[in-house]
C-alpha cells in the first residue's frame, strides 16, 4: 500500500527513465510561473519552462536542470516528459557559461523577433545549468 504523504514521480526524456521514485513533493517552472505539487494535487497538465526542478524525497532532496516538456499531475502520481533534463554532474559548466554568454550576446544584438526568442530560451537553459550547480 502506498504511503499517503507520497506520491509516484515520473521524469522520462526521449533517451532515458531520468527518475523514478516515491516523493514528498516536487517543484518545477511552468509557462505559467513555478508550481510545487504535493500528494493530492488537483489533476492538471502543464508545459515546463527551463528551471531548476525539486524533488524532495523522504529522506534527502534532488535538484536537477529541466529545460522543456510538459506534466501531468494526478493526485497520486505526476509524470514529466522532459526535452532535457540533467543532473548536476552531468553538466559541464563551462559549456554552460559559454551558452550563456552566446545568448546575452544574440539578445543585445536583438536581430529578429524569432532569434530573441530562441536567445531567451537559450538564456534560460544555460541559467538553469550554472544554478543547479550552486
Amino acid at each position: 500500500m502506498a504511503d499517503k504523504n507520497t506520491f509516484l514521480l515520473r521524469i522520462i526524456t526521449p533517451e532515458r527513465l531520468f527518475y523514478e521514485g516515491r516523493v514528498e513533493m516536487v517543484e518545477f517552472n511552468t509557462t505559467e510561473g513555478e508550481i510545487g505539487v504535493l500528494p493530492g494535487h488537483i489533476p492538471l497538465t502543464v508545459i515546463l519552462k527551463p528551471g531548476i526542478l525539486n524533488i524532495y524525497e523522504p529522506e534527502s532532496e534532488k535538484n536537477a536542470a529541466l529545460h522543456a516538456g510538459f506534466a501531468e499531475i494526478l493526485q497520486d502520481r505526476v509524470t514529466i516528459l522532459a526535452e532535457i533534463v540533467e543532473w548536476p554532474q552531468e553538466i559541464d559548466v563551462s559549456r554552460a557559461e559559454a551558452a550563456k554568454a552566446r545568448a546575452e550576446e544574440r539578445l543585445q544584438n536583438k536581430t529578429s523577433e524569432t532569434d530573441i526568442a530562441r536567445a531567451e530560451t537559450a538564456l534560460q537553459r544555460a541559467v538553469a545549468r550554472i544554478e543547479v550547480l550552486r
